[in-house]
Parts: C-alpha cells; sequence; structure tokens
C-alpha cells in the first residue's frame, strides 16, 4: 500500500498544468479535424481532415496517460 504522503505527492503530480494544458491542445487540434471533415466535400480535405483528427487524438490520449501514470 502507498503511503498518505506518495498519495499526496501522486495527487499534486497529476493534477500539474502542464498536463491540462496538452489535453486542452489535443482536443482542440481534435475538433479542428472535425469541423474540416464537413467543410468542404473534397477528398484532400477528408484525408487531411483525419490527420488532424488522429493527431489531436494522440495528443489528448498521451496526456491523459501522462496524468494517469505520475508517482
Amino acid at each position: 500500500m502507498n503511503s498518505p504522503e506518495e498519495r499526496e505527492k501522486s495527487m499534486q503530480a497529476a493534477n500539474e498544468t502542464g498536463h491540462y494544458k496538452m489535453l486542452l491542445v489535443g482536443v482542440v487540434i481534435g475538433i479542428i479535424g472535425v469541423y474540416a471533415r464537413f467543410a468542404i466535400d473534397a477528398v484532400w480535405l477528408s484525408i487531411l481532415s483525419w490527420v488532424i483528427l488522429t493527431i489531436g487524438t494522440v495528443i489528448a490520449c498521451k496526456a491523459v496517460f501522462k496524468m494517469m501514470n505520475t508517482k
């Protein structure tokens, strides 16, 4: 079991503002990818929007896993 001091340090590390900034950036990039999907009906824009959405998803997941993995 973790001691209360270790849990407190883990909570403080998980609540760092850098994690939440990275999560916000990932979500905003993902939303841009979703909106680009419906902007114009073109194959190149559809492919570009999927790439942007994938990048946003990867950044957001990376931020969540950083929050969960802090000790």
